[in-house]
């Protein structure tokens, strides 16, 4: 068995793939400088963040060393990938790990602090933490958090034990947010040379939807494109949150807060230094915070086309009008629930007085089914006050995910466009099968190979929804956790579609912390291959990528 899988006979050349990893862990560090500053401005876990700034230049140099001169294939571009976002989210708990040594931290335990990683970087929002506060935690920590979404998604958080953790600590987990939305590979391929070979399939593997649009002759001239798209919307939502503060339409809206939450909104992570999220703050901000998120969830390369003189493409684009479509329609139906009352189970002093009133229908309605199918997570009331037809209509929300080429993640409006459009194909040659109907979307023909990949991706996607859930049901009876069914399902399609908030246990103001540590672990193996979309990670599993 050894000589059948030696090395010789692998087809993959798996160090060219650890060695481009190594190459991206290497520049990643450069990022612990900022929660490091922050750490020497308030004089706490200094040491904490110089020791992960070194292990981690340490380990990207170590793998780096594994091949120098790489040579990267179609086969080396999954493994890289899948590898790139694994080891990030495993240096990214080094901070944690440190900073939580001998203080009785949730995040002191390994796989708490892997799950509250990987949950930053791939912009899922779901923790291991219980109460935010800034005299609890340290601005450096909180800005952390939020970045680590901004770089991987191109949630909601708990903090246990809140007083252990350091202003650079929480600082650490903002930028994992920041850094994952548009996505860590992306962001190679625009400032790095070597993977200017290949880009395409690095950006294809990576990227949220079926594909990536090429806006530009070099595909590395695309991805900064996309990153600077990402980073003017991100500085834009800053200034303004900021603006509403100093007009004094959001009094608690402080130059960190605006800063915290704009890296998250834009790579539709949900990380807030609030424990209570948006709900913390005026209606003003709320309404602001909207369409920031919608814009996260629509396709970047439109906004370009608009800014380049094609503002007629985000009329024509059939996904973004099914998109906003959905979000009317969902946000209709929800308003109107809410608006009569028939949508709320649980009143209490926690829930503000929605019922009767048209404005508070229309906002909590429209910010909720807006967070929850972009992905974003962030929630402006406790959603799991709503009753049960609200609740199972946020449910299958979770499901719908934003478009491709979007930070948002799930299954993506357009998958479901041309499933829709299939099936009424279907239907029609049932009753004219001499016909001949291509399946359309904005007047080109989707080829049937295409679909039939749609189909599949979305057949597994569902069918791993529900072993997972099986077996994290299994998991809690095994140990003697009581959770409900509605709770572990929501559990997880918001970690495989990296939405962040459930229902119950896990709502939008709790945390994942009562989880026996093997349903942690397979959350965590969900965020990251959700993140992926599946394919790129599951492959790597086949005998046949490795050997034919």
């Amino acid at each position: 068995m050894a000589s059948k899988w030696s090395s010789s006979r692998l087809r993959v050349d798996w160090r060219t793939s650890i060695g481009l990893v190594g190459t991206i862990v290497k520049y990643l560090s450069t990022t612990l400088l900022i929660p490091l500053a922050v750490a020497l401005f308030y004089g706490r876990d200094v040491l904490t963040f110089a020791v992960a700034f070194v292990v981690t230049v340490i380990v990207g140099l170590a793998l780096e060393r594994v091949e120098p001169e790489p040579d990267l294939g179609t086969r080396e571009g999954f493994l890289m990938v899948a590898l790139t976002w694994l080891v990030v989210a495993l240096v990214g708990t080094v901070p944690y790990l440190l900073s939580g040594m001998g203080t009785g931290s949730t995040l002191a335990h390994p796989i708490n602090a892997l799950f509250e990683s990987m949950s930053g970087f791939t912009t899922t929002g779901a923790t291991m933490m219980g109460e935010i506060s800034f005299a609890q935690h340290s601005h450096a920590l909180l800005l952390w958090r939020q970045l680590t979404q901004w770089l991987g998604g191109m949630g909601i958080v708990v903090l246990a034990v809140a007083a252990q953790h350091s202003h650079a600590l929480l600082l650490w987990r903002q930028l994992t947010q920041w850094l994952g939305g548009m996505g860590i590979v992306v962001l190679a391929v625009a400032i790095l040379p070597e993977l200017s070979v290949g880009g395409a399939q690095l950006m294809d593997a990576e990227a949220p939807g079926p594909g990536i649009e090429k806006l530009t002759p070099r595909i590395a001239e695309t991805a900064r494109v996309l990153w600077l798209v990402y980073l003017g919307l991100t500085v834009l939502e800053m200034l303004l949150l900021y603006g509403l503060h100093l007009g004094g339409l959001a009094p608690n809206m402080e130059l960190f807060n605006a800063v915290s939450h704009a890296l998250t909104t834009l790579p539709t992570g949900g990380f807030s230094p609030e424990a209570r999220s948006i709900e913390a703050f005026s209606a003003a901000v709320q309404w602001l915070i909207i369409p920031f998120m919608v814009a996260a969830g629509a396709n970047f390369a439109l906004f370009w086309h608009a800014l380049t003189g094609n503002p007629e493409k985000l009329t024509q684009d059939t996904e973004l009008r099914s998109y906003v479509g959905v979000i009317g329609v969902l946000t209709a139906v929800i308003a109107g629930l809410l608006f009569t009352g028939v949508g709320i189970e649980t009143v209490t002093d926690a829930v503000p007085p929605i019922i009767g009133q048209v404005e508070d229908s229309v906002r909590h309605a429209l910010f909720n089914i807006v967070s929850i199918i972009t992905t974003t997570g962030f929630a402006n009331m406790d959603f799991t006050t709503w009753s049960a037809p609200a609740k199972t209509i946020l449910f299958f929300a979770m499901f719908i995910g934003g478009s491709a080429g979007s930070t948002g993640s799930a299954i993506k409006i357009i998958r479901w466009v041309v499933i829709v459009k299939s099936l009424r194909r279907e239907l029609f040659t049932t009753v004219h099968p001499e016909a001949v109907s291509p399946v359309r979307l904005a007047g080109r023909v989707i080829d049937e190979r295409a679909i039939r990949g749609i189909y599949a991706f979305t057949l597994l996607y569902i069918a791993l929804f529900v072993l997972a859930s099986l077996l994290v049901v299994i998991d809690s009876w095994r140990v003697g956790y009581t959770i409900s069914t509605l709770e572990a399902t929501s559990a997880i399609a918001s970690t495989l579609g990296n939405v962040g908030p459930g229902f119950g246990a896990v709502g939008p103001m709790n945390n994942y912390l009562a989880f026996p540590a093997t349903s942690k672990l397979l959350m965590t193996f969900l965020m990251w291959i959700g993140r992926l979309e599946i394919l790129p990670v599951l492959v790597l599993l086949t005998p046949s990528y490795w050997r034919t």
